[in-house]
C-alpha cells in the first residue's frame, strides 16, 4: 500500500520543528548568552505537539490573529477550523523586547527552545473562560488554571533544542509522522481511532474492535498521558493495562497502540474537534467520540459543565470539514446467559443484563480491596489495578479545613487529630498560621500570595496524599479558584470540610483582636485585606461536610467527621 492512501495531515502538511546536529549545537551556544523564561508542564506538553505535528497546521503558539479568531469564530486567521486557543502565557517582566530571542526552559531549567519573540498581547482570563469553554466557574480544570497563568501571550517562530525527555514506555512514544508509517505497512486505508485516559475493560475491547470491524480497518489505540482529569487513573498502570490488552486479546496486525503527549483542556464538544484534529495528523480518518466526551464533571451548581452528547453531535456537524468521520460509542451491556455484549437497544425481553459503572469500580471493588469481575474486565487489567490501587483505608486522604478565622477549624482539627490517631492513622497536620511561619515565610496577605500560600499548602497536601499518609489542612483558603487547584493537586481523596460559621460569631470570639484592628483600619482608611471584613470569602458551594463551628461542640463536630471517613471506607472498620 502507498502511503499516500492515506489521509493527508490537516491543513496538509504535518510540521516538524526538531533540529539535530551541528545546528542544535549552535543553538545550544546561543542559548547561554539569551534571556530565558521557565514554562509550565502544560505549555511544554503544548509545545511538543506543536513541534512534532500533532497540531497540524499549528507551527508556533498562536499570535493575536489566530487566538481573537479562535476565540470567536472557532477558526485560525486563515479559516481553517479550530477549535480551541493553543497559547504561551508569561508575565511582561520576564521578557526581552519584541523582535529579541527568548528561550523556553522547562522546570529543571533544560534548554527546550528558542523562540524570535514576534508577538506580545494582552488576554483576559475571564473572556477566554466564557469563549472556550462556555463558563467561568471555577470548578472547571481549566479555568481554575487560568488565574495562574500570566498577564501576556507570546508567540513567535520556535526552534527545538531539545524535546521533553522521558524514560518510561519509550517503544510506545510516537511521533505522527511514526504512526502513519505504522498504519502504512498495517496495509489498511481506513483507520478509527480511539482517545481514552481511562483503563480499558471488556466493554472498551467491544467497542473498539466492533467499530474497527465497521470500518474495515485499522484500530490505533491513543491512550492520552499528558495532563487529564484531576483524579484520573494514573499514566503507568493505565498503559501497563494497555500492553496486556493488546498483546493478549486484539489482533496484532491491524491495531497499534501508542501514547499521545497531550495536555487535555476538559472542553467537551470542542475538545472532540481538537482530538479529531490531532488523530487525523497522525493518520487516522475514523475517531470514535463517547458519551461526555473530554466533559470534566459538574459545575459548582450540581450541572454538567456539557450536555452527554453535545461532543457527539459537534463532531457529527463538523466531521466533513476535518475529514475524520465520527464513530460513536455506545453504551453496552452484558448478557452473562449467553456470555455476550450488546447495544442497549438490542436487548432481548426478559434478558438479565450485567453492567458496573464507574462510581461502582471505584467504590465497590476498588475501594474495598476486591478484584473486579471477569465478565467486565480481563484478568490482567483486574491485578493492575489492585496492586496500583489499595483498599481506600490503606489510601491516603486530605482533610481541607476551610472557613473565617475564628470559626472553629482549629479546636475541631486538635481533637479530630487525637481521634484518627487512635484509629492508627499516619496524620500531618499543616495549620495555616504554622504553614506561614515556615513554608510560607515572607508572603504577604494580597490575593496573590494568599494563592500560593493555598497552592503550596495543597502540593504538600498531594505529596503525602500520593505517598499514602493522610493531612488535615486548616486554612482560611477564601477564594475558591485556589482550592479547586488545591483539590486538583490532591486528587480524588480531597475532602472539603466547611466551618460554617457567621462572621459575627467570628468577632466575638476574636481572642486576637483581629477584626476589631481590621475594623478600625477600615474607619482610618488604611483597609488591612482581611477576610470576612474588607476582603471577601468566597464560601465553597458542595462541599463533601458542612459544619457549624458554634452550637456543636469541637468534639461533636470531629466526630461527625470519623463517622464521614467510616462510611467512605477510609478508615478501617477492624481497627477502632
Amino acid at each position: 500500500m502507498s502511503r499516500t492512501k492515506l489521509i493527508a495531515p490537516y491543513g496538509g502538511e504535518l510540521v516538524n520543528l526538531i533540529t539535530s546536529g551541528d545546528e542544535r549545537e549552535q543553538l545550544l551556544d546561543l542559548a547561554a548568552a539569551l534571556p530565558s523564561i521557565k514554562i509550565n508542564q502544560r505549555a511544554l506538553h503544548d509545545l511538543e505537539m506543536i513541534a512534532t505535528g500533532a497540531f497540524s497546521p499549528l507551527d508556533r503558539f498562536m499570535g493575536k490573529a489566530d487566538y481573537e479568531r479562535v476565540l470567536h469564530e472557532m477558526r485560525l486567521a486563515d479559516g481553517t477550523l479550530w477549535p480551541l486557543p493553543i497559547t504561551l502565557t508569561a508575565n511582561p517582566t520576564e521578557l526581552p523586547s519584541v523582535g529579541s530571542q527568548l528561550v523556553l526552559r522547562n522546570a529543571l531549567n533544560d534548554v527546550i527552545a528558542i523562540m524570535t519573540l514576534e508577538e506580545i498581547y494582552s488576554w483576559n482570563q475571564e473572556k477566554e473562560a466564557r469563549l472556550a469553554y462556555g463558563t467561568d466557574d471555577a470548578r472547571h480544570p481549566m479555568v481554575s488554571e487560568m488565574a495562574r497563568w500570566g498577564k501576556v501571550c507570546i508567540s513567535g517562530e520556535m526552534k527545538i533544542v531539545n524535546m521533553p525527555k522521558y524514560h518510561d514506555f519509550m517503544d510506545l512514544r510516537l511521533t505522527p509522522a511514526d504512526v502513519r508509517a505504522k498504519l502504512d505497512e498495517m496495509g489498511h486505508e481506513n483507520v478509527v481511532a480511539f482517545q481514552t485516559r481511562n483503563p480499558l475493560h471488556r466493554v472498551h475491547e467491544e467497542l473498539t474492535r466492533r467499530a474497527a470491524e465497521a470500518v474495515n480497518g485499522s484500530l490505533l489505540i491513543h491512550p492520552v498521558v499528558g495532563m487529564t482529569k484531576p483524579g484520573d487513573v494514573d499514566h503507568y498502570t493505565r498503559v501497563r493495562i494497555y500492553k496486556a490488552l493488546v498483546d493478549n486479546y486484539y489482533d496484532k496486525s491491524s491495531t497499534m497502540l501508542s501514547l499521545l503527549p497531550l495536555a487535555m483542556r476538559m472542553a467537551g464538544p470542542k475538545e472532540a474537534l481538537l482530538h479529531a484534529i490531532i488523530r487525523r495528523n497522525h493518520g487516522a480518518n475514523h475517531f470514535i467520540v463517547g458519551r461526555d466526551h473530554a466533559g470534566p464533571g459538574n459545575d459548582s451548581s450540581g450541572k454538567p459543565f456539557y450536555g452527554p452528547y453535545d461532543a457527539q453531535e459537534t463532531m457529527k456537524q463538523y466531521e466533513s470539514e476535518l475529514g475524520v468521520k465520527m464513530v460513536p460509542f455506545e453504551m453496552l451491556v452484558y448478557l452473562p446467559d449467553e456470555d455476550r455484549y450488546v447495544e442497549q437497544k438490542d436487548i432481548p425481553a426478559g434478558a438479565k443484563v450485567l453492567n458496573i459503572s464507574g462510581t461502582q469500580v471505584r467504590d465497590d471493588y476498588l475501594a474495598k480491596g476486591k478484584l473486579l469481575p471477569e465478565w467486565f474486565t480481563r484478568p490482567e487489567t483486574a491485578e493492575i489495578l489492585r496492586q496500583s490501587y489499595p483498599p481506600r483505608h490503606e489510601q491516603g486522604f486530605c482533610l481541607w479545613f476551610t472557613g473565617l478565622s475564628g470559626a472553629g477549624k482549629s479546636a475541631t482539627t486538635q481533637v479530630l487529630t487525637d481521634l484518627l490517631l487512635e484509629r492508627g492513622k499516619t496524620l500531618t497536620v499543616l495549620d495555616g498560621d504554622v504553614v506561614r511561619t515556615h513554608l510560607s515565610k515572607g508572603l504577604g496577605f494580597s490575593k496573590e500570595d494568599r494563592d500560593t500560600n493555598i497552592l503550596r499548602i495543597g502540593y504538600v497536601a498531594g505529596e503525602l496524599v500520593r505517598h499514602g499518609g493522610s493531612v488535615i489542612c486548616a486554612a482560611i483558603s477564601p477564594y475558591r479558584a485556589a482550592r479547586n487547584e488545591a483539590r486538583k493537586m490532591v486528587g480524588e481523596n480531597f475532602i472539603m470540610v466547611h466551618m460554617d460559621t457567621p462572621v459575627e460569631v467570628c468577632e466575638e470570639r476574636d481572642v486576637k483582636g483581629l477584626y476589631a484592628k481590621a475594623r478600625q483600619a477600615m474607619i482610618d482608611g488604611k483597609p488591612m485585606g482581611f477576610t470576612g471584613v474588607d476582603d471577601p470569602y468566597e464560601p465553597p458551594i458542595d462541599p463533601e461536610i458542612t459544619l457549624q463551628g458554634y452550637g456543636p461542640t469541637p468534639e461533636e463536630n470531629a466526630r461527625k467527621i470519623v463517622e464521614y471517613l467510616e462510611a467512605q471506607g477510609y478508615l478501617d472498620p477492624n481497627n477502632h
